[in-house]
C-alpha cells in the first residue's frame, strides 16, 4: 500500500510548496501531486500537521553519538547506537567515522560498516576513514603515533568496502599523486584534511583525485598573502566540496560568510564531526584513552584542543541560518542535497523528488525533528491510517 504525506510544507527543488502531497511507494518517492490525485484515495494517510518536510540530512563525519565512539569499538552494535542517536536530529544517512588508528582497526571498521549495510542498519551508507595518513604539523586531536604513510597495501585496504561509499581524509603532501589517483580510480572519495600542503601541492592533488576538504579552515594550512595554502586552494577551486562545522567554535561565522561569497553555495556541506556525547547528557567521554570534556557546547581535551564537536545536524542547520545568514532552504540543502552530490549519490538522495529514496525528516518551525523516514519507513509508531 502507498503512503501519502499530507498537510505539510514540502521543500522541493523549486522551494517550499504547500499545495501538494508526497506519495511514497515502499522505499521510494512515487510522486509529488495535488491532494485529489486518484492514487491518494487508497493510500495510507499521514497528516504532517503543517510541519516542514525536508530531505533527510546526510552527515559525512560522525565520530560518535548516543554515548559511544566508533574508535572504541568499531562494530555493528556501535554503529546502530550512533545511527539511532543521530536520527533523532534528522540524520537519515551517515558515514561512521574512524579517527586515526592502527590499520588493524581500519580493517575492523570497514568490515563492520560492510556488515551494518548488509544487515540493513537504518541510515548507514558507507564509512569515513579520517587518517591515519595525515600530517603531524596539523594533527589537531589525532594521535600522531598512529600516523602512517600511504602505500599500495593501504590503498587496497581503503578500497575494500564492497557496498556503500568510502570517504578517506588524507594529507596530500604526505603521499604521492600516483597513489591518490590509484585510490580515486577504485571509487574511494578523497578529502584533504589535517594537512600542511602548499597551494601548489593542493592544486596537484585536486588534479589527481581529491574532491573534498575536511572541516574547512580547521587543521589545514591557512590562506596568507604570499602562500594561499590549502584554504586558498579550496576556495579557488570551483568544483571541489568543502565540509564546514558551524558551531560557533571551530570557525568564525564571519570567515564562513567570506567563504560563501567566494565559492558557490552548492560546494559547501554541513558536517557535525560529532562525538559520543551527542544525543546524551554526558559532560565527558574518552577518545582513545584520552579524556574529552564537553564545556560550553564544545569538546576539548586537557590542553583545550578542539576534539570533534557537540553538534547535531539539526543544530548545524539552525546555526547556518542564525550565524551566517543563510536562507533555511539553502541551509537544509547544505545538509542533504550537496553532501549527496559529493558522495556521488545525488541521483537518489538529498532531494524530495520522484524516484528518489524516501529519506525524509519532519520538523517544526524551530527545526526540532518530529519524525524521520529512512527508505520509506517512519521512526514514528503512528504511520497513519487508511482513508
Amino acid at each position: 500500500m502507498h503512503e501519502v504525506l499530507i498537510n505539510g510544507r514540502v521543500l522541493c527543488d523549486e522551494g517550499w510548496v504547500t499545495d501538494r502531497v508526497v506519495l511514497i511507494d515502499a522505499d521510494r518517492i512515487l510522486a509529488i501531486v495535488s491532494p485529489d490525485d486518484p492514487r491518494c484515495a487508497s493510500a495510507s494517510v499521514r497528516d504532517l500537521g503543517g510541519g516542514m518536510l525536508i530531505p533527510g540530512f546526510i552527515d559525512i563525519q560522525v565520530n560518535g553519538g548516543g554515548g559511544v565512539m566508533f574508535n572504541d569499538d568499531p562494530g555493528v552494535a556501535t554503529i546502530r547506537l550512533m545511527a539511532a542517536a543521530h536520527r533523532r536530529f534528522g540524520t537519515t544517512s551517515m558515514l561512521p567515522t574512524l579517527i586515526s588508528d592502527e590499520l588493524s582497526m581500519v580493517r575492523r571498521a570497514l568490515a563492520a560498516i560492510g556488515q551494518a549495510i548488509a544487515e540493513g542498519v537504518p541510515g548507514v551508507i558507507g564509512g569515513h576513514i579520517e587518517g591515519p595518513f595525515l600530517n603531524e604539523e596539523r594533527k589537531g586531536t589525532h594521535d600522531a603515533d598512529k600516523f602512517r604513510v600511504l602505500n599500495s597495501d593501504a590503498v587496497a585496504l581503503l578500497s575494500s568496502l564492497k557496498s556503500g561509499k568510502t570517504l578517506v581524509t588524507l594529507a596530500p603532501e604526505m603521499t604521492t599523486s600516483a597513489l591518490i589517483a590509484s585510490l580515486a580510480s577504485k571509487g574511494v572519495v578523497i578529502s584533504a584534511g589535517h594537512t600542511n600542503a602548499t597551494f601548489t601541492e593542493m592544486q596537484t592533488a585536486l588534479r589527481h583525485g581529491v574532491t573534498g576538504f575536511t572541516h574547512l579552515f580547521n587543521a589545514m594550512s591557512p590562506m596568507t598573502s604570499r602562500e594561499p595554502g590549502v584554504v586558498g586552494a579550496a576556495l579557488l577551486d570551483p568544483n571541489s566540496w568543502c565540509g564546514i562545522i558551524v558551531d560557533g567554535h571551530h570557525v568564525s561565522p564571519a570567515m564562513l560568510q567570506i567563504a560563501l561569497r567566494i565559492k558557490r553555495h552548492d560546494r559547501f556541506m554541513l558536517v557535525t564531526d560529532a562525538m559520543a556525547n551527542v544525543g546524551t547528557s554526558q559532560t565527558s567521554f574518552l577518545l582513545q584513552g584520552k579524556k574529552i570534556a564537553v564545556r560550553d557546547g564544545k569538546c576539548v581535551d586537557e590542553h583545550g584542543t578542539l576534539s570533534g564537536s557537540a553538534l547535531d545536524m539539526a543544530g548545524a542547520v539552525r546555526n547556518a541560518v542564525a550565524m551566517i545568514g543563510l536562507e533555511l532552504a539553502e541551509a537544509v540543502r547544505m545538509a542533504s542535497t550537496y553532501p549527496a552530490q559529493f558522495l556521488g549519490l545525488g541521483h537518489e538522495l538529498g532531494r524530495i523528488t520522484p524516484g528518489y529514496r524516501a529519506n525524509l525528516a519532519l520538523a517544526d518551525d524551530q527545526l526540532n525533528i518530529l519524525d524521520t523516514w529512512i527508505d520509506g519507513k517512519s521512526s514514528s509508531s503512528n504511520n497513519g491510517s487508511s482513508l
